[in-house]
């Protein structure tokens, strides 16, 4: 897991989410776990 930094926030990139509303496709069939 990376861990990325950002002046005083430190924090872990686990999900790569990828929207696309050019396309209007159902992209979120189900919910997403958090």
């Amino acid at each position: 897991m990376k861990y990325k930094s950002n002046c005083n926030v430190v924090y872990s990139c686990r999900y790569h989410v990828v929207w696309c509303p050019k396309y209007r496709r159902p992209v979120l069939v189900e919910g997403v776990d958090v």
